[in-house]
């Protein structure tokens, strides 16, 4: 197989993985966050500061992968 084939699918494959990481982890703190909310009403400021700042850390990770994908590597190093 061609190795420019091969990392352009390999490249493809882990921005779709740390995609799919990022929107589990999302749904995750979203699902905690409501459910702290829930028990706490008094504390809803706090953990929705908390949570925006978890799910932008959650989704560089993404911007991260794009990143690396898009990189033009040298073959054979």
């Amino acid at each position: 197989m061609d190795t420019a084939i091969l990392a352009q699918v390999t490249g493809n494959l882990h921005v779709g993985l740390a995609a799919l990481g990022a929107a589990i982890g999302v749904g995750f703190i979203g699902a905690k966050a409501s459910e702290a909310v829930g028990r706490n009403p008094g504390a809803s400021t706090k953990i929705l500061v908390q949570s925006i700042l978890a799910i932008a850390f959650a989704e560089g990770i993404v911007f991260f992968a794009i990143f690396l994908a898009t990189q033009k590597w040298p073959a054979g190093q």
